[in-house]
């Protein structure tokens, strides 16, 4: 049964990163199959229903990928890849500052998931439809992202900017936040994906009793 989303998501075209995916054939693949995957779910999408859309015989899309499974991996490894590598970048043109730091990171994780919400629903939704050896790479990726914001929360604690009782709790909250927008957040409301992100790291700040 294809999946409902208040703010029609599923009348939208799936994105992906332009660093993600390569290019050509292998690339138009991840894209249809990210809309498939997103809409109606990985086990509601068959290969058949995949090379349908792509106007391509099954047997085609074998020549890039060997199974449905390596399709989902590359994707929710992208999407990994994409996210960690935004969240690392902000952290790092913030300063020392936990407090400016988290403000970057919320802001960096707001943005992914505001822009790219196909493919924030199916690598959050659709990582434990692989198998373990095919999702380890996205594991990896998302244990380092969490390492990240645990670690600034527990320095804003240490340094007396933070109050939560647990920070590793705490992270997972702040995480939790993001992963919801794509679920209700409408770009085409009032509320814009910068005007969003703002939004979150008031949210976020009042959360951890910061400044």
């Amino acid at each position: 049964m294809p999946r409902t989303f208040p703010s029609g998501l599923t009348s939208k075209k799936a994105l992906l990163p332009p660093s993600a995916g390569g290019d050509g054939t292998r690339r138009r693949i991840l894209e249809v199959a990210l809309q498939l995957f997103a809409r109606d779910s990985f086990h509601g999408a068959s290969i058949r229903d995949l090379a349908r859309a792509l106007e391509l015989q099954p047997s085609a899309l074998y020549a890039h990928f060997s199974s449905k499974e390596h399709v989902l991996a590359e994707l929710v490894r992208a999407g990994h890849e994409v996210h960690l590598d935004s969240v690392r970048g902000a952290l790092l043109a913030a300063g020392a500052d936990p407090v400016d730091q988290m403000k970057a990171i919320v802001r960096a994780h707001a943005r992914f998931h505001a822009g790219y919400p196909h493919l924030a629903i199916v690598v959050n939704e659709e990582l434990h439809a692989l198998p373990a050896e095919l999702a380890a790479p996205a594991v990896a990726l998302r244990g380092q992202a969490t390492a990240l914001m645990v670690d600034v929360v527990q320095r804003g604690i240490d340094m007396g900017r933070f109050k939560p009782t647990h920070a590793a709790a705490a992270a997972a909250a702040i995480g939790a936040m993001g992963l919801r927008i794509p679920y209700w957040h409408d770009p085409s409301s009032d509320l814009d994906s910068e005007q969003l992100a703002e939004v979150q790291v008031d949210l976020v700040l009042r959360m951890l009793g910061g400044a």
